[in-house]
């Protein structure tokens, strides 16, 4: 049973959901009394805690379990070559992106389509909607001549993309 207390915000379900998605991502959880006054130092005694460990060790396949949770912001349309760079294990390079679709920022998550609309991954773009349509189409190399600043060489890096 999910109930309130006068203290709490949630009931023990909300917290046991928090726990599962929290070790699927790879992290390690911890429910604590928050009414003591000294909630985080007071973890070492094993009475006062619940201790969630993570189901992913692997630091990489965890960050791309997160990614792969993230709502897209936008979408970056993608050529053939880009679509077998990608499942090679490379980065998206702005060479290959056709079309940005949808106002994002940098860092934002983004899907990632190929040309008949299928979405192949979701990806933290490394420069805004506006930057990426300003390189889209271009060599690494033209990106600091095109935005005025060095940048990044790549639109999605490949540890930022999950399938």
């Amino acid at each position: 049973e999910d109930t309130k207390s006068k203290v709490s915000k949630g009931g023990m379900k909300t917290k046991l959901l928090a726990a599962k998605i929290a070790t699927a991502a790879g992290c390690d959880m911890i429910i604590a009394k928050g009414t003591d006054s000294n909630p985080i130092s007071s973890m070492g005694n094993i009475n006062k805690k619940t201790l969630f460990k993570a189901q992913i060790k692997d630091p990489q396949t965890a960050r791309k379990k997160w990614i792969s949770t993230m709502k897209p912001v936008g979408e970056l349309v993608i050529d053939e070559g880009a679509v077998n760079a990608l499942f090679s294990g490379k980065s998206l390079l702005p060479a290959g992106v056709l079309i940005v679709r949808k106002d994002f920022e940098r860092g934002d998550a983004v899907s990632i389509l190929n040309t008949k609309g299928e979405v192949l991954g979701l990806g933290l773009c490394a420069y805004s909607s506006d930057e990426a349509s300003s390189i889209m189409g271009h060599q690494t190399s033209e990106i600091e001549e095109i935005l005025g600043y060095a940048g990044r060489g790549v639109i999605v890096h490949r540890d930022n993309i999950a399938f």
